[in-house]
């Protein structure tokens, strides 16, 4: 991995958090997933990458672009609910020891990434399944019509 594929040019302390998560949403496609960016989940939390499988399985990904950006968001603890699986998903230089032990995690960077700890799976509810699942659809088709209006 060359540093230049994740580091922000603002800050090359900082990891590029879009390239991560092209690299994340990348990997996840290879795996048979579909992938929505910036996704609002019920309750007004967003999530950095929803993920919908062939068999409907639902996974999140929360990009952290370093330290400072983990130690300030605790959100991603609410998002188990909506969620089979969840990951984080960081550069190769990202201390991998903070990321807490019962989560999935990924190394990406801005071309693709790699699971290096599946994420426990925690079935979802049916109910809750087809209420993210519709909104995920209905968020897809709106993006998509909405693409050609810039």
């Amino acid at each position: 991995m060359n540093l230049q594929d994740v580091a922000s040019a603002q800050n090359p302390d900082i990891d590029d958090a879009q390239a991560l998560m092209r690299g994340a949403a990348r990997l996840f496609w290879q795996l048979g997933y579909s992938a929505i960016p910036e996704f609002s989940l019920p309750g007004g939390r967003r999530a950095d990458l929803f993920c919908v499988g062939r068999k409907g399985e639902v996974a999140i990904i929360e990009v952290k672009s370093g330290t400072a950006d983990y130690r300030a968001d605790n959100k991603w603890n609410e998002y188990g609910e909506f969620c089979d699986m969840f990951y984080f998903a960081v550069s190769q230089r990202f201390p991998h020891d903070l990321i807490p032990a019962d989560t999935g995690l990924i190394i990406a960077d801005g071309f693709g990434g790699a699971i290096v700890r599946e994420s426990p799976m925690q079935k979802l509810a049916a109910a809750r399944r087809k209420a993210v699942t519709l909104r995920f659809a209905r968020a897809a088709a709106d993006r998509l019509m909405r693409a050609g209006e810039d």
